[in-house]
Order: structure tokens, then C-alpha cells, then sequence
């Protein structure tokens, strides 16, 4: 690490220590030309993610979109803040897990889908009508429907033989 006051290109570390959040290693590092102190903060390079749009079109992925959406979709529902921030940001790391450089907006909108049903239903139908763009009542009644479905189907009631 070249010294930002006299330019030598050697440092050694005094101190190292996480930063907040855990999110980049902050050292503490000493010129031994100069005897100059500095300090440093390493981060994990992440590999840029590029959406593939529903018309073909490309963009750089923005977890603020996923954000916005969720905000939209949960207004009024009581949902923290905080909760839509980590939905999405298990949705970032799960397309960095996946190590595809490329995605289709529909898998990402999938990803979202999957965590909101389980945090909130009302703002799962709300989402779904956006991203599965909806045109009329019958497509919303066929979504309610199959989230019902699912909901009995894993609150089945016990076999006979199991009753106490």
C-alpha cells in the first residue's frame, strides 16, 4: 500500500479490525519511511449483475428498484423498513450466490415474490399484480386462489391415527 504523504510503496499494518456492519476490514497502517500513520478499508469485490429486461434491454442490477417496489407494495401494511431492506438484500445476495453475471428480471421478481409471500400476503397480491401485470379481476381471484391453496395445503390437518 503506497503512502499517501511521502509516496513509498510499503506500509505495515499496526491494527486490523471489521468495520460496522461487517462489510469491510478497516486497517491501521504505518509508513516506516516517514512514520506516517493511515488508514485503509478493505471490501469484497462484487461482480457487477446485469438484468435482462422483459423487452431484451439490459441494466446494471439496483437493489433500490426491489426496494422501491416493496415499499410500494407494503404502504400501509406496518411492515418496517428495515424488513424490506433485508428482503432485498437476501434477494442480492442469492443472485451473488448464484455467480451468473447475466439474469432475467424474471427470476428476479420470483426471488421477491417467494420471500414476500411469507412475510406478508396482502403485499405478495400486491406485488404479483405489478410483476405478473394483472389485467382484470379474474387474474387477481386466480393468485388469491392459489395462495389459499398453499396455505391449507401446509396447514394440513393431522391423520387420524396421530389424534390425541
Amino acid at each position: 500500500m503506497r503512502c499517501p504523504y511521502c509516496g513509498n510503496s510499503d506500509s505495515r499494518v499496526v491494527n486490523s479490525r471489521v468495520s460496522q456492519k461487517g462489510l469491510a476490514i478497516r486497517r491501521r497502517r504505518e509508513c516506516p519511511q516517514c512514520k506516517s500513520r493511515f488508514t485503509t478499508f478493505e471490501y469484497v469485490e462484487k461482480m457487477p449483475i446485469i438484468v435482462i429486461k422483459s423487452d431484451g434491454t439490459r441494466e446494471q442490477f439496483d437493489r433500490q428498484k426491489i426496494v422501491k417496489g416493496l415499499t410500494k407494495a407494503c404502504e400501509k401494511r406496518g411492515i418496517p423498513f428495515s424488513e424490506l431492506e433485508r428482503l432485498a438484500e437476501e434477494v442480492e445476495r442469492t443472485l451473488h450466490n448464484s455467480m451468473e453475471q447475466e439474469v432475467p428480471s424474471k427470476w428476479i421478481g420470483q426471488l421477491v415474490l417467494e420471500r414476500l409471500r411469507e412475510l406478508d400476503k396482502v403485499a405478495y397480491v400486491r406485488f404479483a399484480s405489478v410483476y405478473r401485470d394483472f389485467r382484470d379481476i379474474s387474474e387477481f381471484s386466480q393468485e388469491i386462489q392459489a395462495l389459499l391453496q398453499r396455505e391449507q395445503g401446509s396447514r394440513k390437518p393431522p391423520k387420524e391415527g396421530n389424534l390425541p
